[in-house]
């Protein structure tokens, strides 16, 4: 038996000035003998289009026919596709063109190619040669270097741009489709690109797709232009905002009665940095290119397989994604927001909680180790005694904490003054890139007092070209009790 077997099946079909091939398309659609419903959405086109498929629908039971009143874009016509899907209870949901430039007996090709496996089902012109019959050599050049940018770009081998899918929304979860903000053509290799940041099979069968028979193009050279846009800030969000293309599991413990007062809520907010784009950007490549292979290189050498080990301050924990395999992490932050990223970033946490690490939730020797990135220098010397004593309190004996911790001449800390002058000349705005940073490290020997006096050892301290001289690394260690 196959996937599609008792599945309930509807084809949705978007138009606007379509009305020349509207009808032979839903003879054609209910000559397949699917047993599905068809949904076509018109977007207020002044051809016609509308009143004919109303004329359909009156003739045939299973058509169902939306009326826009005007032109909203492709993208958005696919997502209404999608809701009225969802809404209705659908299995499988089928989309192509009403031009015929899909073939609709390639439906039967996409049903028969979905696995168990198989999330998505797309129509690929990519896959074999001669896919492109008729085809304008503008209009080629168009689609091919489209598809030369999703793969470069978002790393994406699919056909990623175009309309033939087919979406088993069994296996969809509809927030992923929540994820996808496009309304014009950039809809398509958007939505596929949440689906493939999340994890969803993909499978393509090969298409040939002839020039339109005739009606209204849905690409032209200023929808291909502003996709190109679309498809850069892709790439650029992904890159310092990876967490805005993953669907998030839930937080285990939120505390209503937590009040946040450093401005963290605020700094997680993507409206407030968009005006540190540069800053992001920036930041993102030293989280990837300098912070997270040292960070793997430190807690490898400090903490054993399977330790169970406490992200103290966690934000959005970008650099976490790879740790889960190795070890049982437990993320904390008092920000909402960055707990909110960091879930959807590392689904596969062992637990993720609201917790101040000035007061920490947990029992006493309650955790092999801790690290945190970028914390501590944002609390005063007390409060960071108060820290390190929560710190000493929940590990066990013998336990360390990794703490990666700006020195005041590391690189990251001149780069940041650099960006924050930049900023206020360009936008003439003062930028808030993060909470004010009040303890910066000044020496070694300082490091060492400051943990001496809250119970730990330093075990080992390293600031150096490694990583740039970005970022001081401060291992400190509960000691284990006397051996009788």
């Amino acid at each position: 038996m196959t996937k599609t077997a008792g599945a309930r099946i509807l084809v949705f079909v978007p138009t606007y000035n379509e009305n020349g091939n509207v009808e032979r398309l839903c003879v054609e659609l209910r000559a397949l003998e699917l047993g599905a419903d068809l949904l076509f959405m018109d977007d207020g086109s002044p051809d016609g289009t509308g009143d004919t498929l109303d004329a359909l629908a009156r003739r045939h039971p299973n058509l169902h026919v939306v009326h826009r009143k005007s032109k909203l874009g492709i993208g958005s016509a696919h997502r209404e596709g999608l809701a009225y899907a969802y809404d209705r209870g659908y299995d499988l949901l089928v989309t192509l063109d009403a031009d015929f430039s899909h073939n609709p007996r390639d439906i039967l090709r996409l049903l028969d190619a979905l696995g168990g496996d198989d999330d998505v089902v797309i129509g690929s012109r990519y896959l074999q040669p001669g896919s492109l019959p008729g085809w304008s050599p503008p209009r080629k050049f168009l689609t091919l270097f489209g598809h030369f940018l999703t793969r470069t770009l978002l790393g994406m081998p699919y056909d990623a741009s175009g309309a033939l899918r087919l979406y088993d929304l069994r296996r969809l979860p509809r927030e992923l489709f929540d994820l996808v903000t496009a309304t014009a053509y950039s809809f398509f290799f958007e939505s596929l690109f949440v689906l493939h940041q999340n994890g969803c099979r993909v499978r393509e069968i090969p298409i040939a797709l002839p020039a339109r028979v005739y009606g209204s193009s849905k690409l032209t050279f200023r929808e291909a232009g502003c996709s190109a846009r679309v498809l850069l800030e892709l790439f650029l969000t992904n890159l310092s905002r990876p967490e805005r293309f993953r669907r998030g599991r839930p937080i285990d413990r939120l505390r209503p009665d937590i009040v946040e007062t450093q401005g963290w809520d605020l700094y997680w907010s993507a409206k407030t940095r968009r005006l540190a784009a540069v800053y992001d950007f920036v930041a993102a490549l030293y989280r990837r290119l300098v912070i997270k292979p040292n960070l793997r290189r430190f807690l490898d050498a400090q903490f054993a397989p399977g330790a169970r080990v406490l992200h103290a301050g966690c934000g959005s924990g970008q650099l976490d994604v790879e740790l889960h395999g190795r070890l049982r992490v437990t993320a904390v932050d008092i920000s909402e927001r960055a707990l909110r990223s960091y879930a959807r970033n590392n689904p596969r946490a062992d637990r993720i909680e609201q917790a101040s690490i000035l007061a920490l939730p947990f029992e006493t020797g309650a955790f092999d180790g801790i690290f945190n990135l970028g914390v501590l220098e944002h609390f005063h010397r007390d409060e960071i005694r108060q820290i390190l004593g929560e710190f000493h309190r929940v590990l066990k004996p013998g336990g360390k904490a990794v703490m990666f911790w700006p020195h005041r001449w590391g690189t990251s800390v001149v780069v940041l003054r650099v960006l924050t002058t930049l900023i206020r000349a360009v936008a003439r705005e003062d930028p808030k890139l993060h909470p004010p940073e009040f303890s910066l490290i000044r020496s070694q020997r300082d490091v060492a007092g400051l943990l001496e006096s809250s119970g730990f050892a330093l075990s080992d301290y390293y600031f150096g070209i490694r990583d740039l001289f970005v970022q001081c690394v401060v291992v400190a260690a509960k000691p284990a009790p006397a051996a009788r």
